[in-house]
């Protein structure tokens, strides 16, 4: 991997009550004969899911990691990446948090041992890493948030603590040490002398060291600590689960922004007041009255707030659009003879079907929403390339809107010679 600022990717590939029968099922399990999970993706989803933490051996057997620490090293130092130090001073049991990016230099002077290297974002930038996200197409891919990649020094860790969504820790290089706690009640106080959020209380009931290509999936809210062993990389593979507060922060902003002057607060049963001054039963009525009239009741309008919320839902860098300008008879004939349309890495699209016979699709890219056939709004959300085989087989509609994105900055023209 080499530093350089995000360019669509040239490769592809690739705290809830547990049910009583999930009681006996194992927490470790060997994935080699049926990776990455070690069994059918439909029974990993009931019996372990947001319900149970699993350690999965060889749940990519002998894996090899597609970056090494250099990598991660300089891709840190680019102003456009999400980067953190984390560094632990174990004879003092104190924590130190440094954001990036990081100047070259400072990396051979660093100990060597009890500090990481935090770098979100890593498959926007590499496209092996972005491959690595083709073996989780048991999840919605609208789910998926990133691939944040750590770098440790013997001993580095960055504490006990508590991920509130669902984190696949896949082992690339090296051994670390998790340490979970499965009790039903955990103790989940954060201490109040460091910046990260940090447990006070940590008691493990599970101990493994992994190795590469061993997984360990946590549900949300699992207590957990990992330390280096020796010199290591893990990947993580974390989930977007956005909060109650923020879906409804921008529901209701949404609801706002389309909603009618004309739908007010009213009160035509009004009576003479006992108390002028008092806000009565009639009057908190009235008020819940006026606040359902702006109910999103429309499922197709509901549909295409989630499609755009999540689409834009912790995005960490944009899209622009820019650079050459090319007539589209141009571009299509490029694309007819081996040039492709690479989208751009930052560029989030989902679609869903309309739920009333007749209308169309929806496709969302980045927030915003369009309509489309179904079948293209499919194949637009599931290619991160196009060839001309795959734009030809586009309606009119699809090719039109393909064009738009092109011009917005969502896809890049690549030329035949231009392919690595």
């Amino acid at each position: 991997m080499t530093r350089k600022t995000p360019t669509p990717t040239k490769k592809t590939t690739a705290s809830k009550k547990v049910p009583a029968r999930n009681a006996t099922l194992p927490i470790e399990i060997d994935a080699r004969r049926l990776p990455p999970l070690g069994m059918p993706p439909e029974v990993f989803l009931r019996d372990y899911w947001q319900k149970k933490p699993l350690l999965i051996r060889n749940a990519f057997p002998d894996f090899q990691t597609p970056v090494q620490p250099e990598d991660l090293a300089g891709l840190a130092c680019e102003e456009a990446a999400l980067s953190r130090i984390v560094m632990h001073d174990r004879a003092n049991d104190r924590w130190t948090l440094r954001h990036g990016p990081f100047e070259e230099d400072e990396f051979p002077g660093m100990p060597h041992q009890d500090w990481t290297l935090l770098v979100q974002d890593v498959d926007k930038w590499d496209a092996d890493i972005a491959a690595l996200l083709q073996h989780f197409r048991f999840l919605p891919r609208w789910r998926i948030d990133d691939v944040m990649i750590s770098f440790a020094a013997p001993g580095g860790s960055v504490g006990a603590h508590i991920d509130q969504y669902d984190v696949f820790l896949l082992q690339a290089y090296g051994h670390r040490r998790w340490q979970i706690d499965t009790r039903p009640n955990p103790p989940l106080e954060f201490r109040p002398d460091v910046e990260l959020k940090l447990l006070r209380e940590f008691t493990p009931t599970h101990d493994w060291v992994l190795g590469p290509g061993d997984m360990l999936y946590l549900p949300p809210g699992v207590p957990h600590n990992g330390v280096a062993e020796d010199a290591c990389l893990t990947f993580s593979v974390g989930m977007r689960a956005p909060s109650a507060a923020e879906l409804l922060g921008d529901f209701v902003d949404t609801l706002a922004a389309d909603a009618d002057e004309a739908l007010r607060y009213h009160d035509p049963d009004l009576t003479p007041p006992s108390d002028p001054n008092e806000i009565d039963v009639e009057a908190m009525n009235r008020a819940v009255e006026a606040l359902n009239l702006l109910r999103m009741n429309d499922p197709d309008r509901l549909g295409d707030w989630f499609g755009r919320f999540i689409t834009v839902y912790r995005a960490a860098g944009e899209v622009h659009g820019g650079g050459e300008a090319r007539s589209r008879i141009e571009i299509e004939w490029d694309l007819d003879h081996g040039a492709v349309l690479h989208r751009h890495p930052w560029s989030r699209m989902a679609w869903r079907r309309a739920h009333r016979k007749g209308e169309p699709a929806r496709l969302f890219v980045s927030g915003q929403d369009h309509p489309l056939p179904p079948e293209d709004a499919a194949r637009i959300a599931e290619a991160a390339q196009l060839d001309g085989e795959a734009y030809g087989a586009l309606s009119e509609e699809g090719r039109d809107l393909v064009q738009n994105l092109l011009q917005a900055g969502h896809y890049s023209l690549v030329l035949p010679d231009e392919e690595e």
